[in-house]
């Protein structure tokens, strides 16, 4: 007679059931111990992003002094060298705050924590740095203009104001849970992106820094500025909408004549490094807000939203 086969069946121990519902806590993005679970690589990026900006802000402060020392030196550096350290130094944030997002999304490890902390840092780096850059060099009294006094401290706000308006709303209608009226595959931000915004406060420095270093009066070209800043900060708040680039990746197709347009570009900007990058921002401002009017001059059809 043919034997039963003999199946082994353990009764689960206590604390096996306890190792299972600990486990079921870390599957779930959006139980608390995983959203506030801290990535390393990612959150090194942001915090590289937050050191940048600190320093930018630093860098401001020392040549707010430089100005105002009777030698024009502060720490071995006139104002002029300590505004371009602060330039670099939001660019840098701009690069680490470009990291951070893509080293989360290959690999996976996209947090809550990680877009609060990620906005945290980005009102230091993109907000307060250029903000107190405007102040103190775009604004200041010191370009021969009284008024700017007054003027200066309230656009400095109205910028930073917008900067933190517009990450907390990037954070609110791209939470997970929100719930949504439809499905949407439009990459583009809506609004101007916050490093895009301080990237022309910051090319707007190097330029100004290039024509102080020709010897060039500065006055002509500081009257625009306060309405340039005020519309940066609208653009900010507003709902026109910018490529965000998230869909590049290193299996992005394109033409040759694209791919030599935008090496064309690179080079201009590396040889004109003052004119080409402010030239680029503006480029990027303007491309989405003739985009913008051009479309509400079309019929109106079902577009879904955007973030």
């Amino acid at each position: 007679m043919a034997r039963r086969p003999f199946h082994f069946s353990r009764q689960p121990r206590p604390q096996d059931q306890n190792q299972d519902q600990d486990q079921a806590p870390r599957e779930d993005p959006y139980h608390v111990n995983q959203a506030s679970r801290i990535y390393f690589l990612p959150n090194l990026m942001t915090a590289g992003n937050l050191f940048c900006g600190f320093m930018a802000v630093i860098q401001c402060i020392q040549a707010r002094l430089a100005e105002t020392s009777p030698s024009g030196l502060y720490l071995g550096a006139d104002a002029a060298n300590h505004y371009r350290y602060a330039v670099y130094l939001i660019f840098g944030a701009a690069a680490f705050d470009a990291l951070d997002g893509r080293l989360a999304r290959m690999g996976g490890r996209e947090s809550l924590f990680g877009a609060e902390f990620d906005s945290l840092a980005d009102v230091v780096s993109f907000g307060i740095a250029p903000a107190l850059m405007m102040f103190f060099f775009i604004l200041s009294p010191t370009q021969g203009i009284t008024w700017f006094r007054d003027l200066g401290w309230f656009v400095g706000f109205i910028y930073l104001l917008c900067a933190a308006m517009r990450l907390a709303r990037f954070n609110v209608i791209t939470h997970p849970l929100l719930k949504k009226p439809q499905k949407d595959s439009n990459k583009d931000f809506l609004g101007l992106p916050v490093p895009a915004a301080a990237g022309t406060v910051a090319s707007t420095m190097l330029f100004l820094l290039h024509l102080q270093d020709s010897d060039r009066t500065l006055n002509r070209w500081a009257l625009g500025l306060p309405l340039l800043m005020t519309l940066i900060a609208l653009l900010m708040m507003s709902t026109v909408r910018y490529p965000s680039g998230k869909n590049l990746n290193l299996q992005t197709k394109t033409r040759l004549t694209t791919f030599f347009v935008i090496l064309l570009v690179a080079a201009l900007i590396i040889f004109f490094k003052e004119i080409g990058l402010l030239i680029l921002c503006l480029a990027y401002i303007f491309f989405g807000l003739i985009r913008h009017i051009r479309r509400l001059r079309q019929p109106q059809s079902n577009v879904p939203n955007s973030v």
